[in-house]
């Protein structure tokens, strides 16, 4: 084939909705928001995270088969202290090998839990975290190269929450559950009888599997009752692939007070905002006028050619996937009550955040380039075939036994990240990041924060240093974000020494 024919063929196909799951089980209507048990991770011997398999009602009809850490279907939140180590043990009870990665932690290399730290069925890893980072929301999943998006997809993942003595105390809601809320946001596809479906080959692991429902904290459709005052929503995008942009039906502000990393320096005031596939936000609501009101996220499409290609043929292609759960385009996410009888906490908003996240990294000494490769040769057609596509990096497929970068600790360097033919998530292990630079023009860090996790169209650059060593056996990773993308090969290892 002409290769002009063949990249509008292979653009045309990509941009296709690969949404699953069109036919509906009966959703459970009034489910109350669940909130994820709380564990405090200290230095004391006894915390345990267990991967077992088990099943979840999502809907009416049958039980799904899930997957989940200590539970059915996602896991606890932990939470830790800056300061303090953090002793855990995580043991496979499934018949499939996992690892525990801690994401966007500040840790070596062999505690980071990679495709390298295999944990396999029956056995257990032992993990003592040193915690010396400032206070953040993270998170928890599995990472075994080739089955992360079917494991994290089924369950294996969870929040993580890190306290700093550094921040100020009785200025921001910290009720866990109460006024401090973990919101983990998902997408599911479903049968008729309400079991779980998934695809990683095909157009699915082209552009990324979407389902058309949303889930949050393992709830479809659910409401939580709020104090009246102001209530922090602790946002995580646990989503294989898809892009959120958070709103509130009524069109109500809001204030963003942490990103990826940390608090920003100062609240940010906002009516939207947009998480890609692994980002995490914090954002303060006022309800102290007693009314409630529904959380709400677009439908973003695929996004094509680094968002150049959404309006126009192309543009129908992609955009013409809502599912049954969104109405004008619109996925309902959560709806919020106030009970008028209990007061918040918290009813001022601070003007500056103490224990702000801040870039101290100094000069760069060098510049690395790296290029997200959609078309990787004779991969591309598996792909159109229905088969798993090979995605790579710099024009390299994810190869467990090659070494990509060698990198030196403490020095600082800019990173230029460039995606072709569709936008990517890319995050970095090991450390935090500043973002400086989308597609030529600068970022205002009040506005973004520290990262690990950086929405790429076109091009983006970032600065970056790493003061935790990885070594050849346990190196650390940069990848795609969209799950099937790194399951197909869109990641690359390094070592730091």
């Amino acid at each position: 084939m002409h290769r002009r024919r063949f990249m509008q063929h292979s653009l045309a196909a990509i941009a296709a909705p690969a949404l699953v799951g069109r036919a509906q089980a009966q959703v459970i209507v009034g489910a109350m928001l669940p909130i994820p048990p709380l564990m405090d991770v200290g230095d004391e011997a006894g915390n345990r995270l267990e991967a077992i398999p088990g099943t979840h009602r999502f809907t009416e009809g049958i039980a799904a088969r899930t997957l989940g850490w200590s539970q059915d279907y996602l896991g606890p939140t932990l939470r830790m202290r800056r300061g303090r180590t953090a002793r855990l043990t995580a043991q496979n009870h499934l018949d499939s090998a996992i690892t525990a990665h801690w994401h966007g932690l500040h840790v070596p290399g062999r505690q980071d839990g990679g495709p390298q730290s295999l944990i396999a069925p029956g056995q257990k890893l032992e993990q003592a975290l040193d915690i010396d980072q400032p206070a953040g929301t993270f998170w928890y999943h599995s990472h075994p190269h080739g089955r992360t998006g079917d494991q994290v997809y089924r369950g294996l993942a969870g929040m993580l929450l890190i306290e700093d003595d550094d921040t100020a105390s009785g200025a921001l809601p910290s009720d866990y559950g109460v006024d401090d809320i973990p919101l983990i946001v998902q997408d599911k596809a479903f049968t008729r009888r309400g079991a779980l479906e998934y695809d990683d080959g095909g157009m699915a692991a082209m552009q990324g599997f979407r389902g058309d429902r949303i889930v949050v904290n393992g709830a479809l459709d659910p409401a939580v009752r709020v104090p009246q005052g102001l209530v922090r929503f602790r946002l995580l995008n646990a989503s294989n692939s898809r892009v959120y942009v958070f709103s509130f039906d009524d069109d109500r502000r809001f204030h963003q007070i942490a990103s990826d990393a940390g608090l920003l320096p100062a609240p940010v005031p906002r009516k939207q905002l947009q998480l890609a596939p692994a980002e995490r936000a914090e954002i303060l609501v006022d309800f102290s006028d007693g009314a409630g009101g529904r959380l709400v996220s677009q439908d973003v499409p695929v996004q094509m050619m680094g968002g150049m290609m959404g309006g126009g043929m192309m543009g129908g292609m992609m955009g013409g996937g809502s599912g049954p759960d969104t109405r004008n385009g619109v996925f309902r996410v959560l709806d919020i009550e106030v009970d008028r009888s209990r007061p918040a906490a918290v009813t001022t908003l601070p003007r500056e955040l103490r224990g702000a996240h801040l870039p101290t990294y100094g000069e760069p000494v060098r510049r690395r380039r790296f290029q997200l490769n959609m078309m990787m040769g004779m991969g591309m057609m598996r792909g159109m075939f229905g088969g798993r596509p090979k995605l790579g990096i710099n024009g390299q497929s994810y190869d467990m036994g090659r070494i990509d970068q060698q990198l030196r600790l403490g020095e600082t360097e800019i990173w230029e990240i460039t995606a072709d033919m569709m936008s990517h998530p890319f995050h970095v292990h090991g450390t935090s990041f500043q973002v400086l630079s989308r597609n030529g023009r600068p970022v205002e860090f009040g506005e973004t924060g520290m990262k690990d996790v950086v929405w790429v169209e076109n091009s983006t650059e970032i600065l970056v240093r790493f003061d935790q060593p990885a070594s050849v056996e346990a190196p650390f990773m940069y990848h795609c974000h969209i799950l099937e993308h790194e399951d197909s090969g869109m990641m690359g290892q390094f070592t730091v020494s």
